[in-house]
């Protein structure tokens, strides 16, 4: 008999071992109620693999437990001496709807794996899929459907992982992306600024090598390209998760920093002739290289043979060291030397250590980058930019050093030949200084006449000061500084390329109207539809539709006797139409001198750039610019 209750009590305690932990009703959390997301840390249990004894078998039974109970969650990272140990998440869904519904659980950020399994009727773990390459996996249940997921994560290795799961309906995961990448995209844009700015210094030093042949070129082509694609891989991947970013994060960021300062020290040795110029100098650059290679091997190895994340971590650490005690190094021998070339060089690296270490001094006190100038990526592509600068001084100095000695060298010799190549480049240089002479001269003739009407209206003024109340020539000085700036806003505006849009068209013109009938006794009235089509309007068409419009409004406001003037923008069926209305006496159509050539220039202007043009009375004037557009959508 205590054999038999022996057996059923072994028999029961077997049952619920393999069961394991069971999850209350209460937190399951019911897919069918969610409307967008949800933060699922409070029914989430997490379970970290130190003793590396989980499977997939025994899983369900090991000790999981909510969220608050590990304090450093709220700390927003991963402990260093958790991030090479498996996390498990288990979390308990259902589906109270009428129909089988799906949603997304993201786990949080950033992970090299993200292995997603079910738990079946029988206590099992069947696999349901890696949301390793995207940062989260879809979760599917039937009508009235409970199901209980383990998801095993693998963490990016480094300082900055965390864990927040939360569920996300699939309708509304595109804005959930949007919105986590919108906060990075400040950072983000000054990274694509920054990466277009080192692709231009990659052509440049392509043209300077094909020009010179010089080695040192392709050793800073080779620092500045891998600089290039880290700086456009982090703002590609900023804001973003999945495998890639983690890979980005966990590896390739440190191999291409430190890869790039291994060819930026062989560039400065060259460049500086360190062999010939600066012992001292060239033996620790050496070194340094070196040392840097093997410990990048090491780290390497490290990283993809073993899950020792803090020696991992300390051999980037010291990488980062040796960097920065060789750079100051640099600096303190350069400043000693006192000679151009090498302060260029020093000056660029003391820029860059600064701002290295406000990056680092932002990653260490945790600041959260409430602003491009709170985050510690801005500073790092600052001290990139600061690199460059003092780079390309150290290469002007230098080519022109080289130049002088090389025409010292070579006069008798070559001086037919140098003569010729001067020559050339006396014409190159003359053929730009008479451009920019043409350019200057017309704008000293529209700036100069102008600015001499003033002038001369001042001193009209000041002779007569003393005498009259009314002294029309001040108003004078004021009507030709005003018309003089509004010409040169509208040649600027005209000219960039910016400003290609037809909303900046429309505000633009807006802007004009209501301040040149202001105090005026005119009434303008704008009438512009919301939501203006997305069209590109260039540079040309804004200028001579602007042009046309000046024009009307000034007949309206000289010649009409209007009270009130509307400009109304209005869609068509086949494009758009700009009308300009006044209530004033109309226009005699038998007496066209006082308007002829007006009329003719503002039609002919819109004849050039495809725009139709008509002039009618109508309870006034009425002016109509009508602008076809195929396939037009006012709604795009």
């Amino acid at each position: 008999m205590l054999k038999k209750h022996s057996f059923l009590a072994l028999f029961i305690l077997l049952q619920f071992s393999g069961i394991g932990q069971t999850i209350p009703d209460s937190n399951y959390i019911d897919i069918a109620l969610i409307r967008d997301s949800v933060l699922a840390v409070d029914k989430t249990l997490l379970f970290f693999d130190t003793a590396n004894n989980a499977t997939i078998e025994n899983l369900p039974q090991q000790k999981f437990l909510p969220f608050d109970r590990y304090s450093y969650i709220d700390q927003k990272h991963i402990p260093g001496r958790l991030v090479s140990t498996f996390a498990y998440l288990q979390i308990g869904v259902s589906n109270s709807a009428k129909v089988k519904d799906t949603v997304s659980l993201f786990p949080g950020a950033l992970f090299d794996k993200i292995l997603f399994y079910e738990k079946t009727s029988n206590g099992n773990l069947k696999y349901t899929g890696d949301g390793s390459k995207y940062g989260f996996c879809n979760l599917i249940l039937k009508p009235n459907e409970k199901k209980v997921f383990f998801i095993k994560l693998d963490f990016c290795r480094h300082d900055f992982n965390y864990l927040k799961p939360q569920l996300v309906q699939l309708h509304y995961w595109s804005t959930y992306a949007s919105v986590a990448r919108s906060r990075s995209s400040g950072i983000v844009s000054f990274g694509y600024l920054m990466s277009g700015m080192l692709f231009l210094m990659l052509l440049f030093i392509v043209v300077n090598y094909i020009l010179n042949r010089k080695k040192e070129f392709l050793y800073y082509f080779g620092y500045a390209l891998l600089m290039f694609l880290l700086v456009l891989l982090y703002a590609i991947t900023g804001g973003t998760w999945g495998s890639f970013p983690a890979f980005l994060n966990g590896y390739l960021d440190v191999f291409l920093l430190i890869m790039g300062n291994v060819f930026y020290l062989a560039f400065s040795r060259h460049f500086l002739n360190t062999k010939n110029n600066y012992t001292i100098l060239d033996k620790v650059f050496r070194i340094e290289e070196w040392l840097l290679v093997i410990l990048l091997l090491a780290f390497t190895v490290t990283h993809y043979l073993t899950e020792w994340y803090l020696v991992e971590a300390m051999l980037e650490s010291l990488m980062k060291y040796i960097v920065l005690s060789v750079g100051i190094l640099f600096i303190i021998i350069a400043f000693k030397q006192k000679q151009k070339l090498i302060v260029y060089l020093a000056l660029g690296s003391a820029f860059a250590i600064f701002f290295s270490i406000v990056s680092l001094t932002i990653i260490l006190m945790g600041m959260q980058p409430k602003s491009i100038f709170f985050h510690a990526l801005f500073y790092h592509d600052i001290a990139l930019v600061f690199a460059m600068s003092f780079f390309l001084l150290g290469l002007t100095y230098k080519n022109r050093r080289e130049l002088v000695e090389k025409i010292q060298e070579q006069e008798s010799l070559k001086l037919d030949v140098e003569k010729k190549d001067f020559e050339k480049q006396i014409a190159i240089i003359k053929a730009q200084q008479e451009e920019r002479n043409r350019i200057s001269a017309d704008m000293h003739d529209d700036l100069g006449a102008g600015m001499t009407t003033i002038r001369l209206y001042s001193e009209l003024a000041k002779s007569r000061i003393g005498d009259n109340t009314s002294i029309p020539e001040i108003e004078k000085i004021s009507s030709s500084a005003n018309e003089l700036l509004n010409k040169m806003n509208a040649i600027i505006w005209s000219m960039s390329s910016s400003n290609d849009s037809l909303g900046n068209m429309v505000a633009y013109i807006r802007s004009y109207s209501l301040e040149y009938f202001e105090d005026s006794g005119v009434n303008c009235r704008i009438s512009i539809p919301d939501g203006l089509p997305n069209i590109v309007v260039s540079g040309e068409i804004r200028r001579n539709v602007f042009l046309v419009v000046k024009e009307a409004l000034n007949n309206v406001l000289k010649h009409s006797r209007a009270t009130e003037v509307t400009i109304t923008l209005e869609r068509v069926t086949d494009g758009l139409k700009l009308l300009i209305q006044d209530n004033g006496t109309g226009i005699d159509f038998d007496k066209l001198r006082q308007f002829g050539n007006g009329l003719k220039n503002m039609k002919k202007r819109m004849e050039d750039i495809g725009i139709n043009f008509s002039i009618e009375n109508n309870n006034g004037t009425l002016i109509t610019l009508h602008r076809v557009i195929n396939d037009f959508n006012f709604s795009s």
